[in-house]
């Protein structure tokens, strides 16, 4: 809802004008295979004030082969009040026979609106393949614009 000329504007209104940050890290590995598993500690629960109000998520999986054999493709993603978001990060055993364990990171951004006002939760979900394991460096900055 646009600020009209002359219209009197509550400090609710100019509270939304800035956006919110918040920020979470992973506490402990997650190892797989698993599918969609939560990243332990990569979540967020926040508070929204109006409808549709916009989100950005930027997230990173750190990512770590413990076996060096195979190819196997893992991937993450965001979850939004439990809706697992289409697009994927996706990691791969590209060190694979190689003779040594390596890490990397891969990062996405994703944008999305979440419809109701109230607490929402937003998390990191990963589905590493076997030898794969998501790392502790993994995380999760949310910022949440407010429609005015």
């Amino acid at each position: 809802m646009p600020i009209l000329a002359g219209q009197a504007v509550t400090a609710q209104q100019l509270n939304r004008l800035q956006p919110k940050t918040y920020r979470a890290v992973a506490t402990s590995p997650l190892s797989g295979a698993t599918t969609n598993a939560d990243v332990p500690g990569a979540t967020i629960t926040l508070n929204t004030e109006t409808a549709n109000a916009v989100y950005v998520v930027d997230a990173w999986f750190d990512y770590r082969v413990t076996s060096t054999s195979g190819t196997a493709l893992g991937s993450g993603n965001v979850a939004v009040d439990g809706a697992i978001q289409g697009e994927y990060a996706v990691f791969r055993d590209s060190h694979a026979g190689s003779g040594a364990s390596f890490t990397d990171s891969v990062g996405h951004t994703y944008r999305g609106t979440i419809p109701t006002p109230g607490t929402h939760t937003l998390k990191l979900v990963a589905s590493p393949s076997a030898g794969q394991q998501v790392n502790v460096y993994s995380s999760i900055t949310v910022t949440i614009y407010e429609v005015v």
